[in-house]
């Protein structure tokens, strides 16, 4: 039951306003780092390296006993399930969107990656052919009109890598989307932090077997000492600390209110975007942001049953801890 008391409240909604708004720095980071000539391949490896440890720790620490209860091992079933979830959810996923942010401005990677909801409901009418109501379908429209609206000005201002940048963001949203709609089970089993830090602790290793076989060894630290302190951040600042936070926040406020704090993150990351990168700020990106949270707000005000449809349950588009990447 969601603590009710103002003081839990006050703290919930903090709690859930700084994980959002720390989730949303990770692309200005990582576009950061890239003005030192790092590759998509070293900066993916350094992260996840530096994140590593945190990981096993949440492992470590969501596998103990509680009250008596020692949580349930592991079957052959749920470790290809971590196995699965970890490689699409978490590594594919975060290399596409690393890939891609080398040929678009931040702003348009996170409106682009705030359409997981609308993939989640695609995939579940695709999979199992559960139905979508007409004011989710008009909130899916609105939010990808924005899209275009924020694209089509960009390819104005960039030229054609905006298309191969957008399109690898795109991919990073539907194979997240694909481990939204498969996790469920295993969230009721595992337990959802426990869940996260298995699938992200493969993650990681898979990041860090890709940097050796496609990278030589010596040239992992052979970088910009910017770009390690950078990677050092985001592993910490935008990754591990903001999961942490959204799910104390949950504790406190619940699922449904955190969610809709998380609605910050694309004005936050537009914000930072102007002040840190310098990127422009227009009335397209404006118009196209709106739009996106106009479509996505319009989608969540459907009947619950219908969420509980798209995906297996509980229902992942929902849940803020699995709605935001590591």
């Amino acid at each position: 039951m969601v603590a009710e008391a103002p003081a839990a409240l006050a703290t919930g909604l903090v709690l859930a306003l700084v994980g959002a708004i720390a989730f949303s720095a990770k692309a200005i980071i990582v576009k950061l780092a890239y003005r030192h000539g790092v590759d998509a391949v070293t900066l993916i490896m350094l992260r996840m390296l530096f994140a590593l440890p945190f990981f096993l720790a949440i492992v470590w620490w969501s596998g103990r006993p509680r009250g008596g209860i020692t949580p349930p091992a592991l079957t052959r079933a749920d470790t290809l399930g971590v196995l699965g979830l970890g490689f699409c959810g978490y590594y594919l996923a975060s290399f596409l969107d690393f890939a891609g942010l080398a040929y678009i401005s931040a702003s348009l990677e996170r409106l682009i990656l705030y359409l997981n909801p609308t993939l989640v409901l695609i995939l579940g009418r695709t999979l199992y052919g559960k139905p979508i109501s007409r004011n989710q379908m008009l909130g899916m429209a609105i939010s990808y009109c924005g899209v275009l609206l924020v694209f089509g000005h960009e390819v104005q201002l960039a030229g054609s890598d905006v298309a191969l940048g957008a399109g690898l963001v795109f991919l990073s949203a539907v194979a997240y989307a694909i481990y939204l709609s498969y996790s469920g089970e295993l969230v009721l089993r595992l337990g959802s932090l426990r869940l996260v830090g298995l699938a992200t602790s493969f993650a990681c290793v898979c990041c860090i077997l890709q940097f050796v076989l496609l990278r030589p060894l010596q040239s992992a630290f052979a970088v910009a000492p910017e770009v390690l302190w950078l990677s050092l951040l985001n592993a910490i600042g935008c990754t591990v600390i903001p999961v942490l936070l959204v799910m104390m926040a949950i504790e406190r406020i619940g699922s449904g209110l955190a969610a809709q704090i998380g609605m910050v993150g694309p004005m936050s990351t537009i914000t930072m975007g102007v002040l840190l990168l310098g990127e422009p700020f227009t009335g397209w990106v404006v118009v196209g942001t709106v739009l996106v949270l106009l479509g996505i707000y319009v989608c969540s005000r459907a009947p619950a049953h219908l969420w509980h449809h798209a995906a297996r349950k509980p229902n992942p588009a929902n849940h803020p801890t699995q709605k935001r990447r590591p």
